[in-house]
């Protein structure tokens, strides 16, 4: 049996980091580490081959290979996907399909042969039985949610490593909280499901074995859901790293309630880990009630992000806008605590209500639903899929003001400059070879080719760097070249035709923040 993985083209998001990609000369940002997955679960003497699309384009030759063609895909590479399938249909190739696209959309694809939903350790192994004697079902529906001790190291030789800028690893699934808004535990559930600190040892080996040095991606919704588990964990990764002559640097994503625990902090940082995503949402009190995020009222928001960034973990932030508790000055209260905090990495999205969400069945039963998201919260025509209470285009004006002013070159290297204040890495990290060329790269990019204005802030961050911030280096160049993507995402896609009237609309909506060239934020402002 000849199986061909397809990972459809990532629309350009603020994770697909695609314009970053040109400064680091890598073809892509993350693996695709679900389909690594099932192709290992597959019997070992099929043949295996995969195409990343964000890494080389699908030809015929690779379709007219394959028996079946197994596709996984997210919600934002729906556009790709459709096109895919269409390609496979022409040629006469079977296709397989499973992933978060396929769970939330399943009827809009009728022309797929064969549908597997739900986590894959459920059903992949009788979905291989079914293959091999002729008799595959059209769809596979989700079982229980499997135990993770049984899923097998990715199958990575199927890629080029080189070809990406961090590897990927899963620890568990599965979230204790219960956002509104969040499709999480829809998928996975309630109670967090995790690897035995051998399994994830292996996949550590693996890894190393095969020559990666760089940064690895922990991609649970919730790397702490389990405590007790976690911190065993940590310990096994910290004497792991000790018998290497390199260590590895990780990354996840975790709860806000991470600042309440100091001795798991510090696991974190020792093991490794310097960054870490929080799902802060907003600095609105009657907002974070509204969805149902109780984790972020026990402590004051801003407290917890410093308690964080102190003790050596590099806050990443994401946040919403369109809540129904919103209150008008929302906008101004968004930039505000992102600058005041150096949350230099600051995801800001539009209220999304995706299919099977506590959100998305609540506003059908108050018939506000309009159509299907695109997956992309941070975009205007295919996110913010209801009715607001707000009024729409007073949001969407806002949220196009909140994005220009906090991706404006200014405003953006005065925030990296405010995080260097309070960020207190462990160790002082070294510029490696290939580090040491990318920050040559970034030199050009963003301190003589970049178009939006930010070169004398990009030198001025360099020079301030240097001279005060030495242990932060690494993690200075890095923030930099993020925003060159951000910027590029962002800020130049946005910038109204008419400038002063939009800084007008700013003075107006909000008190304290008016942006443009030579103007920033009031110091010291509160949320």
């Amino acid at each position: 049996m000849k199986i061909l993985f397809i990972y459809p083209k990532v629309a350009e998001t603020f994770w697909s980091f695609k314009h970053a990609l040109r400064v680091v000369r890598r073809k892509s940002a993350f693996p695709p580490l679900g389909a690594l997955t099932v192709a290992a679960m597959l019997p070992q003497e099929w043949e295996k081959r995969l195409v990343d699309l964000n890494v080389r384009d699908l030809t015929d030759a690779d379709l007219r290979w394959a028996d079946y063609a197994f596709i996984s895909a997210m919600i934002a590479q729906k556009e790709s996907t459709r096109d895919v399938i269409d390609r496979c249909m022409h040629l006469g190739v079977k296709t397989v399909c499973g992933g978060p696209l396929f769970n939330s959309y399943r009827e809009d694809y009728p022309d797929v042969d064969h549908l597997v939903l739900g986590e894959g350790e459920t059903s992949v192994g009788q979905l291989a039985k079914d293959l091999s004697h002729g008799c595959a079902q059209r769809v596979y529906e989700p079982g229980p949610h499997p135990p993770l001790t049984d899923v097998p190291i990715p199958l990575w030789d199927l890629i080029n490593m080189n070809d990406y800028v961090t590897m990927s690893v899963q620890y568990s699934r599965g979230c204790p909280f219960d956002c509104e808004f969040c499709d999480i535990i829809v998928m996975n559930g309630r109670v967090p499901r995790t690897k035995s600190d051998g399994q994830m040892l292996l996949e550590l080996d693996a890894l190393y074995s095969r020559g990666w040095r760089g940064s690895v991606f922990i991609v649970d919704d919730n790397f702490i859901g389990n405590k007790k588990r976690v911190k065993s964990l940590l310990r096994n990764i910290i004497l792991w790293q000790e018998k290497r002559p390199r260590r590895l640097t990780f990354f996840t994503e975790a709860s806000v309630d991470l600042a309440e625990d100091e001795e798991l902090m510090n696991l974190m940082v020792a093991a490794g880990f310097n960054k870490v995503f929080l799902g802060i949402e907003t600095p609105s009190e009657e907002s974070l009630r509204e969805c149902g995020k109780s984790q972020n009222l026990r402590r004051s928001l801003s407290e917890s992000v410093r308690i964080i960034q102190s003790h050596g973990l590099a806050v990443m932030g994401g946040f919403i806008i369109g809540f129904d508790n919103d209150p008008p000055d929302i906008f101004q209260r968004q930039v505000n605590f992102i600058q005041n905090n150096g949350i230099v990495t600051a995801m800001i999205g539009l209220l999304t209500a995706i299919p099977g969400t506590r959100l998305y069945k609540r506003l059908e039963n108050e018939g506000r639903l309009l159509f299907k998201p695109s997956g992309n919260n941070t975009d205007i025509k295919g996110s913010l899929n209801f009715i607001p209470k707000m009024d729409r285009q007073t949001i969407v004006k806002g949220y196009e003001w909140v994005m220009n002013s906090i991706y404006s070159p200014e405003m953006y290297y005065t925030r990296i400059l405010e995080f260097l204040r309070h960020y207190r890495p462990a160790n002082q990290a070294c510029l490696e070879s290939n580090d040491f060329f990318t920050f040559l790269r970034s030199l050009w990019y963003l301190g003589i080719a970049d178009q939006t204005g930010s070169s004398k802030y990009y030198w001025r961050l360099i020079k301030e760097s240097l001279s005060r911030y030495r242990k932060s280096f690494t993690e200075t160049v890095t923030v930099a070249i993020y925003g060159y993507h951000f910027r590029n995402l962002f800020y130049k896609k946005w910038i109204p035709l008419d400038w002063e009237a939009w800084l007008n609309w700013g003075e107006r909506n909000s008190t304290g923040l008016i942006l443009g060239q030579g103007q920033r934020l009031q110091s010291g402002s509160e949320c």
